[in-house]
């Protein structure tokens, strides 16, 4: 039986929490409830973590997986229920209000098949910049034989709550050129780089420039196919109907902060959401819950042309 363990450490200005259970290793920030890395011993990382991460208070760690809330992008690119929830869109950061901010730990639970560890944010106690409302969240990371990350929102007003929400998982692929992401087939997307048009997807998705779409109706099973790791990421997911595909290529990557020139090749985000058609609109006392579970399964290598 896997033998699990966690401990305190403080990366620069952030206090942290590390996870063992057995050859895996997860890596938390208590900024934002941010699941940092997670990897299995002697395998290439599962969770993409920049090399150029810096950890200060009050500022986004580049990688892992931030939770954005209560609002996903540019508010202004939400829909008019959930930008009324801000006293001021105009001014209001991209991916909410929560990344950069402590939560509360409320509890680790270490056992010999794995370790639970939760985080709590109360709007109520500790009132968000211009977003008047009352609401709980709560993120819950469970590391066993797979990993699962549930965040839960609970209205705690008397009016109706609408939010829209992600949780922004950067994936480690050997060189974005040579992945795919299988599931994908069908779906209708907007693409965001293009006017926000509307498509279709046909078939795997790959890769061959900036990406940035926003994915509708997805199914609940997506993978990551990665032929020269031998492995295939799978991603399975409640609570959502829509993810984020994102890739910023060449030129943006040049332009983003703690993020390499080149370390664009070496990531792709799939961020599982409640976005555009998919945003939830919580009655007084109702809650919601989104999970994402991921694991990798082997995948036999590309064989050369001969």
């Amino acid at each position: 039986m896997a033998r699990s363990h966690v401990e305190r450490l403080e990366l620069d200005e952030l206090t942290c929490w590390r996870a063992r259970v057995g050859t895996r290793e997860l890596l938390i920030s208590q900024q934002g409830a941010q699941v940092l890395s997670y990897q299995e011993d002697d395998q290439p990382p599962l969770i993409w973590l920049s090399e150029q991460a810096a950890y200060k208070r009050g500022q986004g760690v580049r990688g892992g997986v931030p939770v954005c809330w209560p609002w996903f992008g540019g508010l202004q690119r939400n829909p008019q229920t959930v930008q009324a929830m801000h006293l001021q869109p105009a001014d209001a950061p991209a991916h909410g209000l929560v990344r950069n901010l402590d939560w509360q730990l409320q509890g680790i639970d270490s056992r010999d098949d794995g370790v639970q560890i939760e985080f709590v944010y109360n709007s109520a106690a500790q009132p968000l910049a211009d977003w008047p409302h009352a609401a709980e969240l709560r993120l819950s990371i469970r590391l066993d034989e797979r990993l699962h990350i549930q965040l839960n929102s609970r209205n705690l007003g008397d009016t109706p709550l609408a939010i829209s929400q992600a949780l922004h998982s950067y994936f480690a692929v050997s060189d974005i050129r040579n992945v795919a992401v299988e599931g994908l087939h069908g779906c209708r997307y907007i693409e965001t780089l293009e006017d926000w048009q509307q498509c279709q997807q046909d078939g795997l998705l790959q890769f061959s420039g900036e990406t940035d779409r926003i994915y509708l109706d997805t199914p609940a099973q997506l993978s990551i196919l990665d032929r020269t790791w031998q492995r295939r990421i799978q991603l399975h997911s409640s609570g959502s109907n829509s993810a984020v595909l994102w890739n910023p290529w060449i030129d943006k990557a040049q332009r983003l902060s703690q993020f390499a020139a080149d370390a664009w090749t070496g990531m792709l985000c799939i961020e599982h959401a409640n976005v555009l058609d998919d945003i939830r609109v919580l009655a007084p006392g109702e809650q919601h819950q989104l999970e994402v579970t991921l694991w990798a399964d082997p995948a036999e290598r590309e064989q050369p042309d001969e």
